[in-house]
């Protein structure tokens, strides 16, 4: 069983990931030692570091980075430089671009390509990006994310 933690004010986004992340192994939690910490976008602010293998966050939270200790940073947002981005958005069909290798909670690599999405209504983009990336470290496969977070 893999610890993920989230720092986010908003809701919407934990349950998202939440409810994505139903079957895999992982507990949700806010206390160390965590194996994954999703920050959102809206950047909550923390009082210290945290020690974790993995870290998702915005590619725009520098910072942060700096000041948490991980094994691995995985960005998302619009920058070609993130790991996460969208190489297209039209209307809500999105076409999300892994950048870079991943490698999931247990060890596997998800490989650089490109997943056909649909955006929901009312989702932000940025939410959106952080959800997927969760889901992709926490293990669930690119060709399974549509069907997951069509209960977003």
């Amino acid at each position: 069983m893999f610890s993920v933690g989230l720092w986010t004010q908003d809701e919407g986004l934990v349950s998202a990931i939440v409810r994505g992340a139903a079957g895999a192994p992982v507990a949700f939690c806010d206390h160390d030692p965590l194996d994954l910490l999703v920050i959102g976008p809206d950047l909550p602010q923390s009082s210290g570091g945290v020690g974790c293998p993995i870290v998702l966050l915005p590619g725009t939270a520098g910072p942060l980075a700096r000041r948490l200790h991980s094994g691995c940073t995985v960005s998302y947002g619009p920058s070609p430089k993130d790991t996460l981005t969208f190489s297209s958005l039209e209307g809500r069909q999105i076409c999300l671009a892994i950048q870079r290798e991943l490698i999931t909670l247990a060890g596997a690599v998800v490989d650089q390509q490109e997943v056909i999405l649909s955006l929901p209504t009312g989702c932000s983009p940025q939410s959106f990006l952080a959800t997927a990336g969760a889901l992709l470290i926490i293990g669930i496969p690119p060709e399974e994310l549509a069907r997951r977070l069509d209960l977003v």
